[in-house]
């Protein structure tokens, strides 16, 4: 039961992706503990929360990229790609001089 409800809460991720992997084996050590589940259970259910948290993380790290890009649009501010294209451009027409 308690191992349902701790995965449901990880499942959404946030929790798996801002804890360290020794906050995740300590409370599954407490669930351990207070026998909520087995030792055997343990190390698979610290990997599980591990890696969701893992990909959690990226599905952020994706949301916060693209949010930016759209930012950066609506601004009208160049992008590195952007500028670095146009310092290559530069150094062609210098060097057609």
């Amino acid at each position: 039961m308690v191992r349902s409800i701790l995965n449901n809460v990880y499942s959404l991720g946030l929790g798996a992706a801002v804890a360290s992997k020794e906050q995740i084996e300590k409370a599954v050590d407490d669930l351990v503990k207070k026998g909520e589940i087995k030792r055997s259970e343990s190390e698979n259910l610290v990997e599980d929360l591990i890696e969701k948290g893992n990909q959690t993380q990226k599905q952020i790290d994706g949301i916060v990229q693209e949010r930016l890009q759209q930012m950066l649009r609506t601004m009208n501010i160049a992008t590195k790609e952007e500028v670095e294209a146009l310092e290559r451009r530069i150094r062609e027409l210098e060097q057609k001089q």
